[in-house]
């Protein structure tokens, strides 16, 4: 490709918006361009990375005997609605309606459609085990995009579908995808962290993210260094802190003037914080009903795991006209005394006694109140969540904790969608049973992103080999066409098509800083210099992005060249 034809153009400056290098990076070299808030448009240049991404894909999963496939962007509801994915998915879902009237969803995922087609496709455990996988847009309405290719709102997916008569083949599946996506992540050359992660809006019995360590992910990431234990914070557990279980107190009031905070009434009361109790006030999105959740005074309410308890669906918090509506007081608030409220209480209250808790009066707390002589709740459950410096449930040794982007995640559906759907089949008894399956996904431009993100320097990207738009960035120093250096390197890029190699030559009528910053910008592995100087020489000047050395190579040695470096 020249230069001269190429679609899309370099940017001397980061765009305004742009804060994550990746972001930054790909807008700048001419690879990606916005539309509207999370949509892009790929321009050759990062079209030609996708494409390769994809190969990978492609390569890994037909390696496992997945098939390839393609499936529908528009959905009908009914799928959904059966499901229960159409009620509990809140503004995230792309709903729309055809002429007739008919509801349609965007395609968030296709767990759905897997399971209508397997329920006309599937009859008999012959015909398991199986595994399906696209490559396919999806769209979910992001409150928030950002980081460029990191959170958008339109995105490609790479997604597959395991379908096993068993959970035992649902386990072997799994399996194979894991050591898929590690070949997948090599390939591209990504550093990845396997962590346990809450199945979310999705469902099943496991899940599991592949996680990139990065300052400017969104997710928190709760690592033990001595054992290895790693999670998501949103399913990370922990060892909580042993505290003393003191014979029971009668419950007594006591005035707190002033103290709303955890760390004002243990301070008031001269007690640890451990020995207080939260009160966190919650509102359904879909019902709007009360959600009183307690818990120890030291810790804090996991939503997601909160969330998860309660079946899904949107949490929002209470406001105090909320609060006082259910006869509760804003910040002397307890479960005490009040009816006809949801109490979910975390299994801290079950540990410690003798708990500091609003009165439900202002300017008032109880002394000596104890789970569950003084009060009850509906569900006692893990709901906290871990920090950093948590003791390890695992070994006990402190967690730590980082940010990172999810990059690829697998899930044990199990049997929620066949059975929603009907998606059945009959084992060597004729007897029906619903098809167990499992779900995996990657998504591209994420991917594309990432990948930036882990290799880049202060002058541009530096693409890994496999995934590079082009091998070889050729640059002619020549003044004109017939000036014998541009002679050169017409008659170069000639040669190096013949022989298979993808090049980018830079043929335009620009300063020689101009090409060469563009170069190192868009970040092709080899750079081959045609100049005055280097013919002097005896030859070309070949350069690796990743490296400073630049040598001189005879014309009749540089396909040989390339492809060592290329190998190295």
């Amino acid at each position: 490709m020249r230069m001269s034809r190429l679609f899309g153009n370099t940017l001397r400056e980061n765009p305004a918006d742009a804060e994550m290098p990746s972001h930054q990076l790909l807008m700048r070299a001419g690879m990606i361009r916005p539309l509207a808030a999370g949509i892009y448009s790929y321009l050759p240049l990062g079209w030609r990375v996708l494409r390769k991404i994809e190969a990978i894909m492609r390569q890994e999963m037909e390696a496992i005997g997945a098939q390839d496939m393609m499936m529908p962007v528009i959905h009908p509801a009914e799928l959904w609605q059966a499901t229960g994915r159409w009620q509990s998915i809140g503004p995230d879902m792309g709903r729309l309606h055809d002429r007739a009237g008919r509801d349609l969803v965007l395609a968030m995922t296709h767990e759905e459609v897997v399971a209508a087609l397997a329920r006309h496709e599937i009859q008999s455990y012959r015909q398991l085990p199986r595994i399906l996988f696209h490559i396919q847009t999806k769209f979910r309405d992001e409150p928030r995009a950002r980081g460029g290719l990191i959170r958008v709102r339109e995105f490609t997916m790479k997604d597959a579908y395991s379908l096993d008569a068993d959970f035992e083949g649902l386990d072997i599946a799994y399996r194979k995808m894991h050591e898929a996506y590690v070949n997948i992540f090599r390939h591209c050359d990504v550093e990845t962290l396997a962590v346990q992660a809450d199945v979310g809006q999705m469902g099943g019995s496991a899940s599991q993210e592949f996680i990139v360590l990065n300052n400017h992910g969104e997710d928190t990431l709760i690592l033990c260094p001595a054992c290895g234990y790693a999670a998501n914070a949103e399913r990370a557990t922990f060892a909580r802190p042993e505290v003393d279980r003191p014979p029971q107190g009668d419950v007594e009031e006591m005035a707190t003037p002033g103290c709303k905070t955890i760390a004002d009434v243990a301070s008031f009361v001269g007690v640890p914080t451990h020995q207080t109790l939260k009160a966190v006030f919650y509102v359904t999105g879909d019902t709007h009903e009360f959600i009183f959740v307690v818990i120890r005074g030291d810790l804090d309410v996991n939503e997601t795991k909160l969330r998860n308890l309660l079946g899904g669906g949107e949490l929002h918090p209470a406001t105090d006209e909320d609060i006082l509506a259910v006869g509760a007081v804003p910040g002397y608030a307890s479960p005490r005394g009040l009816t006809g409220v949801r109490v979910i209480a975390d299994e801290s209250v079950l540990s410690g006694g003798n708990f500091v808790a609003g009165a439900n009066r202002e300017g008032y707390h109880l002394l000596n109140a104890n789970y569950p002589r003084d009060f009850q709740a509906e569900i006692v459950a893990d709901i906290a969540l871990a920090r950093a410096d948590d003791a390890c449930a695992t070994c006990g040794a402190a967690l730590t904790d980082r940010r990172g982007i999810e990059i690829g995640h697998l899930f044990k559906l199990g049997t929620r969608y066949s059975e929603a759907l009907g998606a059945t089949y009959l084992d060597t008894d004729g007897q029906a049973h619903p098809i167990v399956m499992g779900s995996y996904g990657i998504g591209t431009g994420r991917l594309m992103a990432v990948i930036v993100e882990q290799h880049h320097d202060e002058h541009g990207i530096i693409w890994p080999v496999k995934v590079a738009p082009y091998a070889v960035h050729l640059v002619n120093l020549g003044r004109g066409t017939g000036d014998k250096v541009t002679h050169t390197a017409e008659a170069l890029y000639d040669d190096l098509l013949t022989q298979g190699l993808e090049v980018l030559y830079d043929d335009r009528n620009e300063r020689p800083g101009v090409k060469f910053n563009d170069a190192d910008l868009i970040g092709l592995p080899v750079r081959v210099t045609t100049s005055r100087r280097s013919l002097d020489q005896g030859g070309v000047e070949v350069k690796r992005r990743d490296a400073d050395e630049r040598t001189v190579i005879p014309l009749d040695a540089l396909s040989v060249e390339i492809l060592r470096l290329l190998k190295g």
